[in-house]
């Protein structure tokens, strides 16, 4: 069996489709995956890292607004679906499953025998992670055999099979309180007390980090310790002002399972995959959406904030002030935490991975029992 997973670009779009090629290896082991990417998305780096082949195709960003990008779209995305026909032919894929972003789209198109007068359609499965449908999947969708989506209301395809986000087997997996004294000790942080985890995403976000290191004084008098990433290109130099609850702040967190185990409390951003793995692990969270978009953020989080699991907060609202005045309050409430981590927990889909995976195959198997000669895209 062979698979294609299609999702470059950001983390959103390439872990989902990992966390499936892993859970695709644990279903059956003979599977082979090839992941779809372009030389300047994440992927380049953390694909190769979790050990599947790349295949790099000319990316295709969709303009939001009409320019002169507008009217190169169409070169650019025939030059793209050719590559990516090759590869498909090259892979002898069975079966894609995209997950939006700029690799997508070309994917759909590849896969379908109408659409490039292939001998034999190759059947697609599309997952949309955010609660705002992107474009490329709207157009998937309707190619797709199945579609499969994060939470309801997407508007990916009113059929939508509701499955949550995929996330891999070492965040799903996490007991936090076993791992939690290696997980403080690995970051020099204190054996007792809160600890605060704030991540503004794999670049950091300037809002977060000036916030809650202008709070960095009411942190520490309140005996709150504090794990910071603040983003590669961004520096803090935080005085210590309390050594039982320092201020550790790193560029970047390529350990986020010990990092989960170190907190008691998150403020982050509310992309789709950040709020699948805090809500997977059971930590309460102080979202905070990126101000920018269409508002995908804040819908992202608005399903584990109504179940009693996080909070919202606008960007222009995280200040120093709000950080003393709600976020120190909170993470000085055991019992409170207690409750907002079981929420937290209650709202995740921990199996999402395993789900995806396994209609993934399902597909692929129903297309060839089908016949060389009758595999269809399932057009809708």
């Amino acid at each position: 069996m062979s698979v294609v997973v299609a999702g470059g670009g950001t983390a959103g779009h390439i872990e989902p489709a990992l966390a499936v090629a892993d859970a695709l290896r644990r279903l059956d082991p003979t599977v082979t995956v090839t992941a779809l990417g372009t030389a300047r998305g994440l992927e380049t780096t953390l694909v190769p890292e979790r050990g599947y082949p790349l295949e790099l195709i000319p990316p295709v960003p969709l303009p939001r607004k009409p320019t002169m990008d507008l009217l190169r779209l169409p070169g650019r995305v025939r030059a793209s679906v050719r590559r990516t026909r090759e590869v498909l032919d090259r892979a002898e894929a069975d079966v894609i499953v995209g997950f939006g972003g700029y690799v997508a789209l070309p994917a759909y198109l590849a896969a379908g025998r109408g659409v490039l007068r292939r001998r034999r359609a190759v059947p697609v499965v599309v997952h949309e992670a955010n609660a705002s449908a992107g474009i490329a999947n709207k157009i998937g969708a309707r190619l797709a055999t199945r579609v499969l989506a994060a939470v309801p209301g997407s508007g990916v395809a009113k059929d939508a099979e509701i499955v949550g986000i995929p996330v891999r087997a070492s965040i799903t997996g996490l007991d936090r309180t076993a791992l939690r004294a290696e997980a403080r000790a690995h970051f020099g942080l204190p054996a007792d007390g809160p600890v605060l985890l704030v991540t503004g995403g794999s670049q950091g976000a300037r809002s977060l980090n000036e916030a809650i290191s202008g709070a960095a004084e009411a942190l520490a008098a309140a005996g709150v310790s504090v794990l910071h990433a603040h983003g590669p290109k961004n520096t803090l130099d935080v005085e210590q002002s309390n050594a039982a609850a320092p201020y550790v702040a790193v560029p970047y967190l390529s350990r986020m399972d010990l990092a989960y185990a170190a907190a008691d409390a998150t403020v982050c951003r509310s992309g789709a995959m950040t709020v699948a793995e805090v809500s997977a692990v059971g930590l309460p969270a102080v979202y905070v959406p990126l101000p920018h978009g269409n508002g995908e953020q804040e819908l992202n989080a608005r399903p584990v904030v109504a179940a009693g699991g996080g909070m919202l907060v606008a960007d222009a609202d995280l200040t120093p002030k709000y950080v003393a005045d709600t976020v120190i309050p909170l993470l000085t409430d055991p019992d409170r935490l207690a409750a907002m981590s079981a929420a937290a927990a209650g709202a995740g889909h921990r199996d999402a991975a395993d789900t995806v995976a396994a209609i993934v195959l399902e597909v692929a198997r129903a297309a060839e029992n089908a016949g060389p000669t009758d595999k269809a895209g399932g057009q809708r």
